[in-house]
């Protein structure tokens, strides 16, 4: 079963661009991992807990997977939910669904791993402080 809307505390509105769709009329699956990558991204970097330029920690994609319910196409307009799963020691397991503008049940929903390492060494560095804060905060209550 699809997750509800209500599963995700966190939104950003992705709008569907022209060559996103494929020959055959919809959104290439690849540009769903985009809109995954952007939405976590795009949260960590609003809550101020990711520099991806300067800072010293930094999240590498270890895993995502993708099951896809319905369609996307350009014109529309996503709405990206996301939440997190799972908070381990150095890692976070969130969840993402794709909804259409003002659907109740996601087009697309997945999951995106992320290991967060020292950006020098690459060795996988606790999940403390701040960050540890934020991403808590989109797990269930």
């Amino acid at each position: 079963m699809p997750r509800p809307r209500t599963a995700y505390p966190h939104f950003l509105t992705i709008p569907t661009r022209w060559m996103d769709n494929d020959v055959y009329g919809h959104v290439n699956n690849v540009v769903y991992y985009s809109y995954f990558d952007t939405v976590i991204n795009q949260y960590l970097m609003a809550m101020e807990v990711l520099d991806y330029d300067q800072g010293t920690t930094i999240g590498l994609a270890i895993e995502t997977q993708c099951t896809f319910h319905q369609s996307l196409k350009f014109p529309e307009v996503i709405e990206a939910g996301l939440s997190v799963g799972k908070l381990g020691t150095s890692s976070v397991r969130y969840e993402i669904g794709l909804f259409r503008a003002g659907a109740a049940e996601p087009a697309a929903e997945g999951y995106f791993v992320h290991v967060f390492v020292d950006r020098a060494s690459r060795k996988p560095t606790p999940i403390a402080g701040r960050l540890r804060d934020v991403l808590s905060a989109l797990m269930p209550q």
